[in-house]
């Protein structure tokens, strides 16, 4: 019983912590793919980060990577942090280590199916989940 309890109020406590960027990514990018999409997304943050040698924050707020962060400050996505699907964001950015890179195929880019960036032009996606198309091109 007092395992419960602490384990609740550990909990509690963490999911009251601020989103990051990279929770703040995956909520802008992903909140309405559902859980496995927003692994998905979290998992090609990271595997990026490492393809890279730079952290996720980094890799989220490099110019014209993710399109949530064009033009835009960490205060203007801080309301996405009330989403039901904050908890998930968070418990994802905490835990991108343990995260099998390998379900998205070690995908380092994704888009949008109703969009068509250059960089996709004659490749193929190592797997679709959601609305997004996942590639490695690293």
């Amino acid at each position: 019983m007092k395992l419960k309890i602490i384990l609740a109020v550990a909990l509690t406590a963490s999911l009251k912590l601020k989103a990051g960027i990279v929770a703040l990514t995956i909520l802008a990018e992903a909140r309405n793919q559902g859980e496995i999409g927003m692994t998905a997304v979290a998992a090609c943050i990271y595997q990026r980060s490492l393809n890279r040698k730079i952290t996720p924050d980094q890799v989220c707020l490099q110019p014209k990577q993710f399109s949530c962060w064009n033009g835009k400050s960490e205060a203007d996505l801080e309301h996405l942090q009330k989403l039901p699907q904050a908890k998930t964001a968070l418990w994802l950015e905490a835990n991108l280590h343990r995260l099998n890179r390998a379900k998205i195929g070690y995908a380092d880019h994704y888009h949008a199916d109703y969009v068509k960036p250059y960089w996709a032009k004659g490749k193929t996606p190592t797997i679709t989940i959601g609305k997004h198309l996942f590639y490695k091109l690293k």
